[in-house]
């Protein structure tokens, strides 16, 4: 299953046992026993009625998905709960997501079988959610699970009473269907009678029960709600977090942990940080520490890039790695990794000037901008399936069937000589390279995952020719196999909704993308900038309402229904920001502007600070969650924290500062006990130490000196640092700016009164240094930090 890792687990009391059992049995075909006609009232007068199944209703393709499933899924709606609370009966929710192979196998083996079908239609309110649609409900019962069990995953199953208080949750579970050795896990068959049996005998147990349940849970997701003065957060958190990944890192696989293995650039991303904060930080940390946490981020994204986590026919990055060495991934592909992926590799080169990690980079601009994800009217679509048919002929899907090889199609497509030559190169063997304990439903038996493991000057030595030789038949080689698939394969199912948050981390990269590459690659950053532009047009045409200031989440077919959660506001905020720095347009500063006010309207906590996920009108929920810590995505508060403190330098508001501030103390207590579950709040607490920094170059853009200085910014990492361009040719667009911070117009003045010749200028908080020659802003920063 798609694990979403470990997490803090408590003992919260559970009134079905996950014992082995015995097994009922019913008769087959009788699934349509309790349903009427589908276009009939759902309630008819007091008799439990179900509608047939409501899923072709649903714009969402995973829910949709399952539209011919003989459960009688029921979409969450009013009427769906209001049913639930009328009948009495235990809702059951099943939560997923297109490219989920779990989804699928669980799907194959449980919601297609018609005894499922029918316990699940007698007994049940069944329903089906697509996580990405609706993060907010995923959320809270992830939270049971993962408190209830110590780790979570997709699909996401749990039982609800009719106040939707939950009973009793998991994540896979075999169907009759199952294929091969289950061990000892519980089937899904079972745990449904079990949950009936003691839902019709034990009712008033199991809701005492889950009373109790929803009272430790509220505390077990109280993160963010107790608030704090942010006493303690000081910069040695940074040094505590640090020591966490030091100690969980792979030396010789590189990431953090065991199998299996996520990418999690958010972490990355801070460690690769911690040497480029101000000299402060490092004294703290150490700059051993420094250094040590640059390497670990390095070794990680180059075994990363050389790995079967890579697709290195085609473009992009799969989901995670179920093995420690990244040899096997889980092949769904999500836009929301190659998006903060392009970030971290980027970063990665800035610091290193490694062409294989400026090649990842560009490898993935390739696959946001040119392949499945791309949507030619303007944003991006959600993944591609981690299933696929191997051959376009074939009935059954198998994972990963579109990226796998065998060592005669090698032979066949590429001749004898250079398939030898790209199997030592990629690993391909006679007998396959997946090792069979890893393969539990014989999808991989002599299939090939494809890894570099070796090297053009190896290879050269190996078969006499010279590198340039052996680079041109890799080359050529990949073209070809890449040519094939596309041909003789079907490609992988496309989720094709375009969700808010995702596309504003999309935009982050895109725009770092066409900032980072402008000098080595021009022609690649205008791309990348174009895609961020048309991205950033669509969402506001087709996701925004201009009159309220309110977002969407969804667009498929339409903006769908569900208003926007925190993280779309934030992350887009950020995607903005990224623009401006990247264009100098402030159109994107007063966008992101509004969009931070309405943020702070819906999601605010007068209270304790921080940002709820949902707003306080969402009447389907039972609990109002704060989201803290980071996981495939970077923390919504963590990345609200940042967009507030840039928002403040670059604005000159103080005001904003302080909400930035808050949301740093809303989760002190948790961030004092497990720091290195907040990498994307460790910015913010620098900042709310030492305060921002802010370039200000002031001045004819083309003027030799301001070209010099910004090329010169643009080729260093920078952290918890704005960039501002005051052209004064601009001045009427610059007016909204300049009116902001009065800081900036007196900046524009001074540089008009020399003449028009630039001022550079180097702020931390209220203290200002100029930077007159290139070799002043190195030290100048250096001076300020």
């Amino acid at each position: 299953m798609a694990s979403t890792g470990k997490t803090k687990a408590v003992a919260l009391p559970t009134p079905i046992s996950s014992a082995n059992g015995q097994q009922g049995a019913g008769a087959k075909g009788a699934a349509a026993a309790a349903a009427v006609d589908q276009h009939s009232s759902p309630v008819d007068k007091d008799r439990f009625v179900l509608k047939l199944n409501q899923l072709a209703e649903s714009r969402s393709p995973y829910v949709r998905g399952h539209a011919n499933n003989p459960v009688h899924w029921q979409l969450w709606t009013e009427e769906t709960l209001a049913l639930a609370k009328k009948h009495n009966r235990i809702v059951f929710v099943s939560i997923g997501y297109a490219a989920c192979h779990w989804c699928h196998v669980m799907e194959r083996e449980s919601f297609e079988n018609e005894e499922v079908a029918r316990v699940l239609n007698e007994h049940f309110i069944p329903i089906k959610i697509d996580r990405e649609e609706r993060p907010d409900i995923d959320r809270i019962y992830m939270n049971f699970v993962q408190a209830t069990t110590g780790s979570g995953g997709w699909p996401l199953n749990v039982f609800l009473t009719p106040d939707l208080q939950p009973v009793f949750g998991g994540t896979y579970w075999p169907g009759p269907r199952a294929g091969g050795a289950v061990g000892e896990q519980i089937g899904f068959l079972e745990v449904l009678e079990k949950i009936v049996k003691v839902w019709k005998e034990q009712q008033q147990k199991c809701l005492m029960s889950a009373s109790d349940i929803m009272k430790q849970l509220k505390d077990f997701t109280d993160e963010g709600l107790k608030g704090g003065e942010g006493e303690g957060l000081e910069l040695d958190l940074l040094e505590e977090s640090y020591q966490h990944f030091m100690a969980r890192y792979d030396p010789v696989n590189g990431g953090f942990g065991s199998a299996p293995k996520f990418p999690t650039p958010v972490n990355l991303a801070f460690l690769l940080r911690l040497g480029t904060f101000p000299a402060t930080v490092q004294d703290i940390v150490g700059e051993m520490e420094c250094r040590n946490a640059k390497s670990m981020v390095i070794a990680t994204l180059e075994k990363m890039a050389s790995g079967g986590i890579h697709d290195h026919i085609g473009h992009g990055f799969s989901r995670y790695s179920v093995t420690e060495n990244w040899s096997l991934p889980h092949f769904e592909k999500m836009l929301y990794d190659q998006a903060q992926l392009l970030s971290i590799y980027l970063d990665a080169w800035l610091v290193t000037s490694s062409e294989k990690l400026l090649d990842a980079a560009k490898d993935i601009t390739d696959y946001i901008c040119s392949d499945a994800l791309k949507n030619p009217g303007g944003g991006f679509f959600s993944s591609e399936d981690a299933d696929s048919l191997y051959r376009k002929t074939d009935t059954e899907k198998r994972e990963g069937a579109f990226y796998v090889w065998t060592r005669k199609e090698f032979d066949t497509i590429l001749g004898e000589q250079e398939a030898s030559i790209c199997a030592k190169y990629w690993n391909v063997h006679r007998d396959g390279n997946v090792d069979p304990e890893q393969d539990p439903h014989d999808e991989f038996i002599a299939q090939n995952v494809l890894s570099v493991v070796s090297n053009v000057e190896k290879l050269s030595q190996m078969y006499g020719m010279g590198p340039e030789k052996i680079s041109g038949i890799i080359s050529t080689s990949r073209k070809r196999l890449l040519e094939h698939r596309l041909k003789e394969r079907s490609r992988p199912n496309l989720d094709d909704k375009i969700i808010t948050s995702w596309n504003g981390l999309a935009i982050v990269g895109l725009a770092k993308a066409a900032a980072t590459l402008a000098e080595v690659d021009p022609a690649r950053a205008k791309t990348c900038l174009k895609n961020a532009e048309e991205t950033v047009a669509f969402i506001r045409k087709n996701l925004y309402d201009e009159k309220t200031g309110i977002l969407k989440r969804v667009y498929r077919e339409g903006p769908g229904e569900t208003p926007g959660f925190a993280d779309d506001y934030a992350f887009l905020i950020s995607g903005l920001l990224h623009m401006y720095e990247t264009t100098f347009d402030v159109s994107y500063l007063q966008w992101a502007d509004r969009l931070q006010k309405k943020q702070i309207d819906l999601f605010w906590d007068p209270e304790n600070g921080g940002f709820f996920s949902t707003s306080e009108n969402a009447s389907d929920l039972i609990l109002r969650l704060k989201d803290g810590l980071d996981s495939q995505e970077p923390s919504t508060n963590g990345v609200s924290a940042n967009n507030l403190f840039r928002l403040a330098t670059i604005l000159g508001d103080s005001s904003l500062e302080e909400l930035a501030q808050k949301t740093c103390s809303a989760f002190s207590p948790e961030l004092l006990q497990h720091p290195f579950l907040f990498s994307s709040l460790m910015p913010s607490i620098v900042a709310s130490n030492l305060g921002m920094r802010s370039v200000v170059l002031a001045g004819n853009p083309e003027e030799p000196t301001l070209a010099a200085h910004l090329k010169h910014l643009r080729k260093k990492l920078l952290t918890n640092t704005t960039i501002v361009q005051l052209d004064p040719a601009k001045k009427d667009s610059l007016d909204w700016l300049l009116r902001r911070n009065s800081l900036h117009d007196a900046l524009l003045k001074r540089a008009a009164r020399k003449g028009g010749k630039p001022v550079v200028q180097v702020c931390e908080g209220t203290k200002c240094l100029d930077a007159f020659e290139m070799s002043d802003i190195e030290s100048v920063l250096e001076e300020l930090g």
